[in-house]
């Protein structure tokens, strides 16, 4: 018989990937053109060509035994030397090898923190609307997860709701910037804010309270937004990074964690993450692909593609009617169910072969995702489906909306 948190899961498991899953049956029936898949977070452009050949020249070049070895749980030294390096050049810290754990994936990177720091009983914190994996990481480590709302008008954090929901038990907040699945990014102010709630809190209660800054995103920014690298404003604060949307490599699973030497029992806590990395499974990231990502670390995202496909996305969408949160980084929109139910919202839209991820799933009922990370020409052929969609729902287009 499998276990009772298995079983949660099992009864919880990923709107998200089930959407997708009823999009690729759909498509099968249909045509894969005539289904507009807006479901899942996979990056539409390939890798950079410079991984590839990178990764020709390591198998080509190293030594077979010590490429495909064991390594320290913390990972190649020589990549985590050089990502210390060019984070210190991107963002003025003061990094070396000693700050940083290779992961398997920001995925990884949460599970290996919060197996290091969380108690049974502990609380972390997230702000709302969230990757909804992050119930299922705190449940992994017996930790409970207390979910802290949004302002409504522009989707930053409702400081009062912080405010009231840390308490003595309060072990950590993760902040994902920017934010899967709105689209925001959080400001420097809105940064300062946090933090100076946090360390009046840690007074408080006389304990340290983490950040887990789960940075995914972090180079998928448009116009002159800026992500606030967080280590900057909060010494007790951990970055998880991973390589999957800046270099379209979800599949390669490839991350890694770093950690100011000013945080609290700097020592011990990089001593349970590497440990921490190995008794849950992982033992260490990915030889092959470390060693690649190196070579990629200048390696530019291709902002051009996604920013194309988010002005069409929410410029259609917002001229049709629809009111959207205008998105400033990632791939996501987050459109607003024109009614309360928006779960028959998303199953409405299914008639026109609009496939959405419902807000319930990320703790914001009433609006819907939309992952734009999709071909520019299926975005573009699903817009006389969406207004379709909004003709159903009486929506009054915006015929002078200029657009961003």
């Amino acid at each position: 018989m499998i276990s009772k948190l298995t079983k949660e899961a099992i009864a919880g498991n990923s709107a998200v990937r089930a959407m997708f899953m009823e999009a690729t049956e759909l498509a099968a029936k249909v045509g894969a053109e005539n289904v507009y898949d807006f479901s899942l977070g996979n990056p539409a452009t390939p890798a950079p060509q410079v991984l590839t050949d990178a990764l020709i020249d390591i198998v080509k070049d190293e030594d077979p035994l010590k490429l495909h070895s064991y390594m320290p749980n913390a990972g190649h030294e020589d990549v985590r030397a050089a990502i210390a390096a060019n984070l210190n050049k991107r963002f003025d810290t003061d990094f070396g090898a000693g700050n940083i754990i290779m992961t398997v994936g920001a995925a990884g990177a949460l599970n290996v923190v919060l197996k290091t720091i969380i108690d049974p009983g502990d609380e972390v914190c997230a702000f709302s609307p969230f990757f909804t994996e992050y119930r299922n990481y705190v449940r992994n480590w017996q930790g409970e997860l207390v979910c802290i709302e949004p302002d409504y008008e522009t989707f930053m954090p409702d400081f009062a709701d912080m405010e009231k929901k840390l308490t003595a038990n309060t072990k950590a907040i993760i902040i994902n910037n920017p934010v899967n699945p709105s689209g925001v990014i959080y400001s420097e102010d809105t940064i300062k804010k946090i933090v100076d709630v946090l360390k009046k809190k840690q007074e408080e209660y006389g304990h340290e309270i983490y950040i887990i800054s789960d940075e995914p995103y972090r180079e998928l920014v448009y116009g002159d937004e800026k992500v606030p690298f967080l280590t900057k404003y909060y010494e007790n604060t951990f970055v998880g990074y991973s390589f999957s949307k800046s270099l379209s490599l979800p599949g390669e699973r490839i991350g890694y964690i770093a950690v100011p030497s000013e945080m609290a029992d700097f020592k011990d806590v990089m001593d349970g993450l590497t440990i921490s990395n190995r008794v849950i499974g992982f033992v260490n990231a990915p030889s092959i692909i470390q060693k690649a990502i190196v070579k990629c670390l200048d390696t530019p995202t291709d902002l051009e593609f996604y920013d194309t496909n988010r002005k069409l996305l929410y410029n259609g969408l917002m001229s049709l009617g629809f009111d959207c949160v205008k998105p400033t980084g990632a791939f996501y929109l987050f459109l607003k169910s024109p009614e309360a139910d928006e779960k028959h919202f998303v199953e409405v839209a299914k008639k026109y072969h609009i496939m959405m991820v419902n807000g319930s799933t990320f703790n914001c009922p009433g609006y819907v995702r939309l992952a734009y990370c999709l071909s520019t020409e299926s975005l573009k052929n699903s817009m006389p489906a969406f207004e379709k969609l909004a003709a159903e729902y009486g929506l009054k287009k915006r015929e002078d909306f200029k657009g961003i």
